[in-house]
């Protein structure tokens, strides 16, 4: 892990300046409160019962940075713990939390592997640093060990055809400069990259533009001296094997086989999602959440849910949607649409994150079998790309 180490003490990642906290927060999945409850407890977590956080591989803080100040705004209590084995990005880490005035934030300079130490856990923040262990798989199994048997994990890690260019360059840059410093070894690769020609599969692809975000994002996806990509069935298989029970990734329209072409009946749900990431063939990143023990999932059938929108303002799609409009929607390259009935627009426009789907109903004045067949319209349209969440977290 020296070399891991020595990256990210010269290199902190992502680059981060602790004074953009008084203008901005930055967030994301995983470990949106909102996504935290809809998709490891049901959408009816006690969030009066203190949330108990690791951050394991924090880096510079944007997942610790992100859930403690949502917390914090929601009023909600919560345990931090951040572990990472860079005291560069850790003392970033601090200083955004200081100038951001977050309590109750403990940090650890050291592996994730010692996670146990520290726990038990009700969340785990995992978010890129898994793929970056010498064996991810104990990894995965020491963050099992931490978490407590009601709590999960939200994780992120590489997918493998999104990253088509990746691998080779990080191969060739390697043999090439693996024993200068970090900072000689960067402006080597960067000097032998502006020459690489246009054609290359890394230049070629679109998707990635990392490298183009600072020295530390380009050290990061170029020149990582350890770093694996899962596709979507090695991925669930590690999360079998290591005691985790797969929740769900927060865009399942990624995944769903059916918005290309019927899958065979013999073809199972594993082996569906993985032919629907080869056919996409965009797919960066895997983010998701497992959970300790299986359990059920947030669904409007339980009417006492509160709903969320994420990614688009209430107002926007409920106007959209009661003037009989199509809203157009995109995520790592797949193209999609949502298109309701118009008579849902003042359903939507009644999400204000605090009441549940019974008092929107009322709210609305309708009856709960009208009310039900509207909701699993929008359900069925939201969900899939992860734009509808249950959450009482504002409740």
């Amino acid at each position: 892990m020296s070399k891991v180490r020595d990256q990210y003490e010269a290199y902190p990642y992502p680059e981060r300046d602790p004074k953009d906290e008084k203008t901005r927060l930055i967030t994301g999945s995983p470990s949106l409160p909102q996504e935290i409850d809809h998709y490891l407890f049901a959408g009816a977590r006690d969030w009066r019962t203190p949330l108990r956080i690791l951050v394991a591989g924090g880096g510079t803080g944007d997942g610790l940075i992100q859930l403690t100040a949502l917390l914090t705004q929601y009023r909600r209590p919560y345990e931090a713990t951040y572990i990472d084995l860079s005291t560069s990005s850790r003392k970033i880490a601090e200083a955004r939390a200081e100038m951001r005035g977050l309590k109750n934030i403990r940090f650890v300079t050291g592996s994730l592997l010692d996670a146990v130490d520290y726990g038990p856990f009700d969340y785990i923040d995992c978010c890129g640093v898994l793929h970056h262990l010498p064996d991810p798989d104990a990894g995965f199994a020491a963050l099992r060990a931490a978490i407590a048997p009601s709590g999960g994990m939200g994780f992120m890690v590489y997918a493998p055809y999104g990253r088509s260019g990746v691998y080779p360059l990080q191969e060739a840059f390697g043999a090439l400069f693996s024993d200068m410093s970090p900072k000689d070894k960067l402006h080597a690769a960067q000097r032998l990259f502006v020459n690489l020609p246009d054609s290359h599969p890394f230049k070629a692809n679109a998707n990635l533009n990392d490298h183009k975000n600072g020295e530390a994002g380009f050290y990061d996806l170029l020149l990582h001296s350890q770093d694996r990509a899962y596709d979507v069935a090695s991925l669930l298989d590690t999360l079998t094997r290591t005691g985790w029970h797969f929740s769900g990734f927060t865009v399942p329209a990624l995944y769903d086989l059916n918005r290309w072409t019927s899958p065979p009946s013999a073809m199972s749900e594993v082996e569906a999602m993985a032919t629907a990431e080869r056919l996409i063939g965009t797919i960066r990143t895997h983010t998701g959440y497992a959970a300790a023990t299986e359990r059920s999932s947030a669904t409007g059938q339980n009417r006492a849910l509160v709903p969320h929108l994420k990614g688009v303002e209430v107002s926007t799609l409920a106007s959209a949607v009661g003037q009989g409009q199509k809203v157009a929607l995109g995520s790592d390259g797949l193209k999609g649409s949502i298109e309701l009935p118009p008579t849902t627009g003042r359903l939507i426009a009644a999400i204000d994150g605090r009441r549940t789907l019974t008092e929107i109903a009322a709210a609305t004045g309708q009856d709960p079998i009208s009310f039900g067949a509207a909701w699993s319209k929008i359900e069925a349209q939201l969900m899939p790309w992860g734009m509808l969440l249950y959450s009482s977290v504002l409740r």
